[in-house]
């Protein structure tokens, strides 16, 4: 599922515009969201049933440049990253 189709799935589901559900979406999940500026804060966005987003610290470690092969240093980072519910688990699971 892509942004249009979700955008289209909670249209119809509110019976509301499209625009107004890419408004939604936007809120949600666009790089200035709602999802976005917590975890730039630090901070963790629980959703109950769904899953968590987080931040993650990932090392400072060896890398190489795939063209070369020469030894590089990849700096530490901070990355995103999301850890679905049980509830999820279980209904991705379901056979």
């Amino acid at each position: 599922m892509n942004k249009q189709e979700m955008v289209e799935e909670i249209a119809s589901r509110m019976d509301t515009s499209k625009a107004y559900a890419g408004e939604i979406v936007d809120t949600m999940f666009a790089t200035d969201g709602v999802i976005a500026k917590a975890l730039k804060k630090g901070d963790k966005v629980q959703i109950a049933g769904f899953g968590n987003f987080e931040t993650r610290k990932r090392a400072a470690r060896q890398g190489r440049n795939p063209q070369t092969g020469a030894t590089i240093r990849i700096k530490a980072s901070t990355v995103p990253a999301f850890r679905p519910g049980k509830a999820l688990k279980d209904l991705v699971n379901r056979k």
